[in-house]
């Protein structure tokens, strides 16, 4: 897991001035599993363009999750936040879809994401 994340670290880091032409915009089905006990959730995320920054929408249950991202066609990172829940996500490009690792802010254990364009 965390050489998945590293390399995605990597990748956010060379794809920050890349051009947008496979960028996440888009509407997905997210599949994914929770830190720590590992359970799964699933919903649907929005990706939007808002000038070089990108505005996230999560919707997960009773549950809306809106972040900030950063990058480009082969990954970015996100910061988010519902209620008093913040953390940091970060997704790396697989194909048309994004995979992905996030914690909440002073978290220890990472989830997990698959994202499937709709």
């Amino acid at each position: 897991m965390l050489r998945t994340l590293a390399a995605l670290v990597a990748v956010l880091a060379l794809s920050s001035t890349v051009a947008f032409a496979g960028d996440p915009v888009g509407r997905y089905s997210v599949q994914g599993s929770n830190p720590g006990n590992k359970s799964p959730y699933s919903g649907t995320v929005t990706v939007e363009r808002t000038g070089e920054t990108f505005r996230v929408t999560w919707d997960i249950g009773n549950q809306t999750f809106v972040g900030t991202g950063i990058g480009g066609e082969k990954g970015f990172a996100v910061s988010y936040r519902s209620g008093n829940q913040t953390g940091l996500a970060i997704y790396g490009a697989k194909g048309d879809n994004w995979d992905g690792v996030w914690a909440y802010t002073g978290g220890e254990d990472l989830g997990g994401e698959v994202w499937t364009r709709q």
